[in-house]
């Protein structure tokens, strides 16, 4: 934002009925908030730390004691790792706990980040090619060996670790760009690509990846796509059913399905490839990606604000739309919750003062600074004048803008830094959004399982997300997970979600953690064809077992 445009945007917040910040005290405020902030959603930091303990995350096993291994599968033996050493290499491919002790080198596979689900696994497949993806898929078919594909290993639903002793193939060494083309702005990846370096790549190009996510630095675009990640953009730039063009991915019996497609139009049969985006690894395994991505906007301005109800966010959302239009790249809805865990946590100093009971973070993109100035000007002028919004803040430069979002970012870690999280991503109607929220903070502090000493094991209630599409992230911090919460929680969420015609997976997907509730959202007809489509491209059954369907 140019030094004029911010002063005028700064006139506004002084000039309106409600006052944000006085500008002597704004620039105070706007210089906090971009003290370093704690490192977010790093997987691959939690890997590699195998210091850490990990003895008390129980095992998924023992959460779902009625989940017995199926028989079906052929044991591990040594004659199957040595099959896999000579297919892979001796270059650290293959991480045998089969033959040896390698517990600590296994973990970070066996474990997904929120320390909630806890796998078996003695053995870990790190191919390097779609070809050695090929040879290994046929061979644990061929012998009925049970599969986890596995990429930043990110997910919130136990969907990318194994729950008994399934081999995990890790995309991590598939890493390449394969090109990109400044002119369509088409980019090829290979799978196990972390979404900031193509986003990186990109940013040289004067393009960006058209998602975005607080795991960036970790997570696998294979993963994303494979889980249809929805992300803190997908206002305006769609979801990835719309933005892949084409994939590579190789069936359970070896097939490489090439279909890296660079066309945005190709009306010639059935779009097979989006039965893979979402497919969370049950019928393949993703290995390249094409995909359209958008030019990078010239022209970024991010807004903080504070309000003083959901009514009034609503109030604010409509108003962005209206006019802000086309330049409306991101707002999110975040509680006095999810920020006091984010304060308390960083220990930064908060954008605003004082508290408010809700929150958003509006983000403009375009092409033109003065255009998008002069309506953000124009938009803060009316929501400010009608009392809609209490109080805000405004980056003048990237740095700030990088510290207001990681407000938004921030609270995944930061709420699970007590323990561990129940989770809850849902899409239902955007008028009843954070009731679900406040009904079911009222349902646990009945049931006497909030409080603020170490006998209750919940720590309270948060909510925040993404207004724009809907969907809602109901989360419960707690210091310990316990059947009284999980019980008091489920199926009652998908009782209410369900009762509103809403979904109980809006972008994390099913996994192990929502498999038995698909039919809240999904009618039986619809989970029979799936299961079909599940038995025609992997018959035997060994892809990703326990989860989704």
């Amino acid at each position: 934002m140019s030094g004029a445009a911010s002063k005028g945007l700064a006139r506004v917040l002084r000039q309106a009925k409600r006052p944000s910040v006085p500008r002597s005290r704004q620039s105070q405020a706007i210089r906090t908030i971009h003290e370093p902030i704690r490192s977010f959603s790093c997987t691959s930091r939690r890997r590699e730390d195998t210091s850490e303990p990990h003895h008390d995350v129980k095992y998924t096993t023992d959460m779902y004691p009625n989940l017995k291994r199926d028989p079906k599968y052929a044991d591990i033996t040594s004659d199957h790792v040595q099959f896999f050493k000579s297919t892979l290499g001796e270059d650290g491919a293959v991480i045998d706990g089969i033959s040896q002790d390698a517990t600590d080198d296994l973990e970070g596979f066996n474990r997904d980040w929120m320390k909630k689900y806890r796998g078996h696994t003695k053995l870990v497949l790190r191919p390097k090619s779609t070809e050695e993806v090929s040879k290994v898929l046929k061979y644990c078919n061929d012998n009925k060996l049970a599969v986890v594909p596995q990429g930043g290993n990110s997910g919130l639903v136990g969907g990318s670790v194994p729950v008994f002793d399934e081999i995990v193939i890790s995309l991590g060494r598939m890493n390449k760009i394969r090109d990109f083309d400044d002119v369509s702005g088409i980019l090829v990846v290979d799978g196990g690509v972390i979404l900031e370096v193509a986003d990186n790549f990109l940013a040289e190009h004067h393009h960006l990846f058209p998602l975005d996510l607080g795991a960036k630095g970790s997570c696998q675009i294979g993963g994303n796509v494979a889980t249809n990640a929805g992300g803190l953009r997908l206002l305006r730039y769609g979801s990835l059913h719309g933005n892949v063009l084409g994939l590579e991915a190789v069936l359970p019996d070896g097939t490489i399905v090439d279909d890296l497609s660079k066309l945005r139009k190709n009306n010639t049969g059935y779009d097979l490839k989006q039965l893979f985006i979402g497919g969370e690894g049950t019928i393949g395994i993703i290995t390249g990606v094409s995909v359209q991505c958008p030019q990078r906007s010239k022209a970024v301005n991010v807004a903080y604000f504070g309000l003083p109800s959901f009514e009034h966010v609503q109030k604010a959302f409509k108003e962005a739309k209206i006019q802000l239009g086309e330049i409306l790249s991101a707002f999110e809805l975040m509680d006095s919750q999810s920020q006091g865990f984010v304060h308390r946590v960083t220990g930064n100093k908060r954008p605003l003062e004082g508290d408010h009971p809700f929150y958003c973070l509006i983000e403009t993109s375009g092409s033109n600074t003065e255009h998008d100035s002069e309506k953000l000007e124009k938009f803060l002028e009316h929501v400010m004048g009608e009392e809609i919004v209490s109080d805000g803040v405004l980056a003048e430069n990237e740095t700030q803008v990088r510290a207001l979002w990681g407000w938004r970012e921030g609270i995944t870690e930061a709420i699970g830094h007590f323990g561990g999280t129940y989770k809850y991503d849902v899409s239902i109607p955007l008028s009843e959004l954070y009731k679900l929220v406040e009904e079911t903070r009222e349902r646990l502090t009945s049931k006497g399982l909030i409080g603020d000493d170490d006998s209750n094991p919940a720590l309270g209630v948060v909510g925040y997300g993404h207004m724009g599409d809907s969907n809602l992230h109901l989360n419960v911090p707690v210091r310990r997970y316990t059947k009284e919460v999980e019980e008091a929680i489920e199926p009652w969420v998908y009782e209410w979600i369900q009762k509103r015609n809403g979904s109980i997976s809006a972008e994390h997907g099913l996994g192990i953690a929502k498999k038995n509730y698909i039919g809240y959202s999904r009618s039986e007809n619809m989970i029979k064809l799936m299961k079909q489509i599940k038995n025609l491209y992997d018959p035997n059954g060994i892809m990703n077992p326990y989860k989704y369907i």
